[in-house]
């Protein structure tokens, strides 16, 4: 499995650059015992052979107790339940995007203009959607709680700031919003699963949308 996100102010709209999140919980510090931690990491790796074998769908908390040998309550007290464990299967992949975002090279990190950041920072979620669409769509948390959530809103609040830059005039919050439905993983699964549109589309009319958007010329 190719690898893959503290809260946001409380404001719903962002007034600087977000902060790097975390995905796990408060126990996934540094801090952890190393037993724990040792813990940890063999349940993320039989959770991984799982998916290897038998696809997410045979991701179980059960499952993953039998396949690491522990009990299932150890399992439960370490994740919460089955989409926490998920998400933490994706807590490398979401960091590393972070990282990028708040201090990469450019056009994905700062010191590109803001429209060539929203195009790299679509790109780049789409080829993370590619690598592990599956695992993102299960890992999903219920409606109520799908846009509350610290990585989905860290990246909308990424999203907020650029297009402050580049279309002041806008309500860049709503917009943001806008733009990451369509890059949310149902409708990316919809897209290429479904109607067999290949991920390259996708990034074009990406692409295409910033432009439109942000008023900006389309990459030669």
């Amino acid at each position: 499995m190719t690898a893959s996100l503290p809260p946001f102010p409380k404001s719903q709209e962002p007034t600087g650059e977000p902060v790097l999140l975390e995905l796990g919980s408060a126990d996934d510090e540094p801090c952890l015992r190393a037993d724990a931690a040792r813990n940890r990491a063999r349940l993320l790796e039989a959770a991984t052979l799982l998916i290897e074998e038998h696809g997410v769908a045979g991701v179980t908390m059960e499952a993953v107790a039998v396949a690491a040998s522990v009990g299932k309550g150890t399992v439960f007290r370490r994740f919460g339940d089955r989409t926490g464990l998920l998400t933490a299967l994706l807590d490398h992949s979401a960091k590393q995007l972070q990282a990028a975002l708040l201090g990469g090279p450019p056009p994905l990190g700062p010191g590109a203009p803001s429209a060539e950041r929203l195009r790299a920072f679509g790109q780049a979620v789409l080829r993370q959607a590619a690598d592990h669409l599956e695992l993102q769509l299960a890992a999903q948390p219920e409606a109520a709680r799908r846009y509350s959530i610290p990585p989905t809103r860290f990246l909308s609040g990424h999203v907020t700031l650029l297009l402050r830059q580049a279309v002041p005039d806008a309500d860049c919050a709503l917009l943001a919003q806008a733009l990451m439905g369509y890059l949310d993983p149902a409708l990316i699964h919809h897209l290429t699963k479904e109607c067999g549109m290949p991920m390259e589309r996708l990034e074009a009319g990406w692409i295409d949308l910033v432009a439109r958007v942000t008023r900006t010329e389309l990459p030669q």
